[in-house]
């Protein structure tokens, strides 16, 4: 079994690397208005820079999993400015696309948490849309949509779950064909469990990401044991490994919140269920401390009895 790691956004170590520099509205209607479109372009091509440099340093480091910034683009997708982000970056983009076709790379993004299709609210579903299609456009321009994915949650409960669920499955259908297709659902940590999330994946054709910390703090009745083989087989009509978020509890009295590292006594129960299952799989650290504590993570699951490495961010368990 093959498993493969990677990290969220930023590679700490690098010097002013941040692929997520921003420009809020505020400060941007402040401007005046010949300035405003240089100062949009001015900070999205140093994240593209500096999302360039982050990708070079996975390649050195054989880091074969990559979540980009949601945040590559200031004010993508706000109604007041709504401004071409794609031709005056074409070569951008086509560079990064480029590198991580070539070293093949598996990418993904992770839309926020307004990024939902459960509101009652219609203004809030078409935000979704707006904002998944604008994810899209940036896998698009890169041309890596092939191996990529926009991975959400399903939201809230509105006080009447099914009623809720329902409504999640009607106001998805306002969603592109095309983008859905690119889509995933993860479990949360207090809401939808594994169960339910599943159960919406397997309605919609979607994939399923399963997050382990919360399946640990929102575990309802799930035995993972007897989901995990299903959940993968979500994966069936995508030419790509199955993923999983993997992070571990900053304290017992913040269970929910990320760790800076990644406690191996927490997540090995896990991996032995992985283990029987024996099916190859991606792992996506999402601690604190990002790829330090990818490496990290590495570093200890090789050392256990069995496990072989197989580059810098790969092993054979």
């Amino acid at each position: 079994m093959k498993i493969r790691f990677g990290y969220v956004a930023n590679a700490l170590g690098l010097w002013d690397a941040s692929p997520s520099k921003t420009l809020n509205f505020a400060r941007y209607s402040k401007l005046p208005k010949e300035e405003r479109l240089d100062n949009l372009k001015s900070v999205t091509a140093q994240n593209l820079h500096h999302t360039k440099r982050i990708i070079c340093y996975n390649i050195a480091h054989e880091i074969d999993l990559y979540r980009f910034s949601s945040m590559l683009v200031p004010l993508a997708t706000h109604p007041e400015v709504n401004w071409d982000y794609v031709t005056p970056f074409k070569e951008e983009w086509r560079e990064l696309g480029r590198l991580i076709k070539k070293y093949q790379i598996r990418t993904s993004f992770h839309p926020g948490q307004y990024t939902l299709f459960t509101s009652p609210r219609k203004e809030v579903t078409m935000n979704a849309v707006k904002d998944m299609e604008y994810h899209y456009r940036m896998l698009e321009a890169m041309y890596i949509l092939d191996t990529s994915i926009m991975n959400i949650h399903i939201g809230g409960a509105y006080g009447d779950k099914k009623q809720t669920l329902e409504r999640f499955h009607e106001n998805l259908k306002e969603l592109p064909d095309e983008v859905q297709y690119y889509m995933t659902l993860e479990n949360d940590d207090k809401t939808y469990d594994v169960k339910e999330t599943l159960e919406a994946c397997e309605k919609e054709q979607i994939p399923m990401i399963l997050d382990y910390h919360h399946y640990m703090a929102n575990k309802g009745e799930v035995e993972l044991e007897n989901y995990l083989e299903r959940i993968y087989n979500t994966w069936n009509h995508r030419d790509i490994p199955p993923k999983v978020h993997i992070s571990s509890p900053k304290s017992a009295s913040a269970f929910r919140s990320h760790a800076d590292y990644v406690d191996l006594v927490f997540i090995l129960p896990f991996l032995k269920i992985a283990k029987e299952l024996n099916w190859d799989f991606d792992i996506m650290i999402e601690a604190k401390q990002k790829n330090l504590a990818m490496h990290q993570l590495v570093e200890v699951i090789a050392k256990i009895r069995g496990v072989k490495r197989l580059s810098g961010a790969s092993v054979e368990y």
